[in-house]
């Protein structure tokens, strides 16, 4: 036996090891606990509260001494708090960094999907010449024009 799988079997927790109430699938109180996507679909956030449970997948049902795998974390919607309203400024600032994941650096098009940067550094048609279709981009802003005296 390898001892990387050795090492696997060395940190698997027992199921009390965590200190959490644990909670099969389907077996939750509903007007008690819920995910951070439950919440936020309720207009909630868990507002810094740690999680007071944990929801074990399906898979780990068939294991019920092991620590599940795939945990879900369960907050208490007694002690949530309402999601904070987006402020202008706030809009500004996730408009402008969409913007930068949007906007080609050399021909300065604006495109209406995010472009891959990281790998390619520039839009396709920059990077290889494959034709953009116009309707997927806005024009680069022309520079201002300077008033001759």
């Amino acid at each position: 036996m390898s001892t990387r799988a050795r090492r696997q079997r060395r940190t698997a927790l027992p199921r009390t090891g965590q200190g959490l109430p644990e909670y099969e699938w389907g077996t939750v109180p509903a007007d008690q606990f819920a995910t951070r996507r439950q919440l936020r679909a309720a207009g909630l956030r868990p507002a810094g509260q740690d999680p007071a449970a944990i929801l074990r997948c399906k898979a780990c049902a068939t294991r019920p001494a092991r620590t599940c795998t795939r945990p879900a974390y369960l907050y208490r919607v007694d002690l949530a708090q309402p999601v904070r309203p987006m402020t202008l400024a706030m809009e500004a600032a996730l408009d402008a960094a969409m913007a930068a994941r949007s906007t080609c650096p050399r021909c300065r098009r604006r495109y209406h999907y995010v472009l891959p940067l990281r790998t390619l550094g520039c839009c396709l048609e920059c990077f290889d010449g494959t034709p953009a279709d116009p309707a997927t981009y806005l024009p680069a802003p022309s520079p201002p024009r300077s008033l001759a005296a």
